[in-house]
């Protein structure tokens, strides 16, 4: 089985990579936070890897943390999620809001997901929500060591990411936003332009 692959990034789309190791070229299936972590095209790139084996078909499905790669694991045990369906959910929420919602039971949260409906979201709780204490997901708090200032950080972070910014910086940036004017925290507009303020 491939777990891990390291080589040079012949192409990248938000959904999938072509990685060239020695000569082969690897055509993995990426969510849309692994794409925001990946390098330019033609660096040197890793990804941890899940091998899907079917009868007709072998897939790659690549991640740029392990913490991932184990919640799209997690995600393949639970009845009528299947890999490609995986990779959407993570694709639409990160990997820390989506531990935080099924530890909490926000189905409604789960449901905003493409492909996710009421009965997935209320299956991905009740099957998951014990089974995610070995992961170790990094919040805003555990992160910077600051507090933890709930969706909307985590929503602006999310967006920061997006858009090219490391983590590390993205949250340094909400949370010196956060500390200058308390009151941004509580609204997504103000404070992603606070802390794209504070980035530049």
């Amino acid at each position: 089985m491939i777990a891990h692959l390291r080589g040079r990034l012949l192409s990248k789309t938000p959904n999938q990579v072509i990685v060239d190791c020695n000569g082969v070229g690897y055509e993995v299936t990426i969510s849309v936070a692994t794409f925001s972590e990946l390098p330019a095209e033609n660096s040197e790139a890793a990804l941890f890897i899940h091998t899907h084996v079917r009868e007709d078909q072998l897939a790659l499905f690549g991640f740029a943390t392990t913490q991932e790669k184990r919640l799209f694991e997690k995600l393949l045990t639970i009845s009528g999620i299947g890999p490609k369906l995986a990779i959407t959910v993570l694709s639409g929420i990160s990997p820390e809001r989506l531990v935080t919602a099924i530890r909490g039971g926000d189905h409604a949260t789960l449901t905003k997901i493409p492909g996710i409906g009421k009965k997935t979201a209320e299956r991905v709780v009740l099957e998951l929500k014990d089974k995610l204490d070995d992961l170790a997901i990094p919040d805003l708090a555990s992160a910077t060591g600051g507090a933890h200032h709930g969706p909307v950080a985590d929503d602006a972070l999310s967006a920061l990411v997006n858009l090219g910014y490391p983590r590390p910086v993205a949250q340094k940036a909400i949370e010196t936003a956060i500390e200058k004017n308390s009151s941004v925290g509580g609204d997504f507009e103000s404070l992603f332009r606070a802390a794209m303020a504070a980035i530049r």
